[in-house]
């Protein structure tokens, strides 16, 4: 396969026995995707967001552009392990908290839909339209890719999301 770029979003709200802060633990695991047989080609800066659900932490998120020949798929498995060797278990609840989470938000490629059984994939991420803490670092380094199902550049979904109400007649 060709090279591919890939938007990953990348969370964390859980402090580490050995990288510290949710901040420190988001910079040790972009060196882990640059080790990993990965080009990180670009990062936003990571800023802090409040939680979905009933975690109470707050958390540090940011986004990056990264490279690499690896199908939708490996790149899961890829992230997944990254997680995992940075402590992430996944225990089924949703919105809990957690030593890191990345996401495959888009790529090049265009949309990728698979599930066999073991585990899933759908790029573009399914709820990213939804999600200011995604949109926004994601607006700063990839503004003008483009969602291949709307078709609207991540700059418009974020500006969509974040505009104000219309003020009451």
């Amino acid at each position: 396969m060709a090279r591919q770029d890939y938007l990953i979003a990348l969370g964390s709200n859980m402090r580490h026995a050995l990288y510290g802060s949710p901040r420190a633990l988001i910079a040790a695991a972009l060196k882990a995707l640059d080790n990993a047989n990965c080009q990180v080609v670009t990062v936003a800066r990571v800023i802090e967001t409040p939680p979905l659900g009933p975690s109470r932490r707050r958390y540090a998120n940011a986004a990056a552009i990264v490279r690499t020949d690896r199908e939708p798929d490996a790149m899961l498995r890829e992230l997944q392990a990254i997680e995992h060797r940075f402590g992430r278990r996944r225990t089924g609840k949703a919105w809990s908290a957690r030593t890191l989470d990345l996401d495959i938000v888009l790529w090049s490629g265009g949309a990728w839909a698979h599930d066999d059984g073991e585990s899933s994939l759908v790029i573009p991420h399914p709820f990213f339209r939804e999600r200011a803490f995604v949109l926004g670092p994601a607006a700063t380094i990839a503004g003008r890719w483009r969602d291949p199902l709307s078709g609207l550049t991540v700059r418009h979904l974020l500006a969509r999301l974040t505009k104000p109400p219309p003020a009451p007649r």
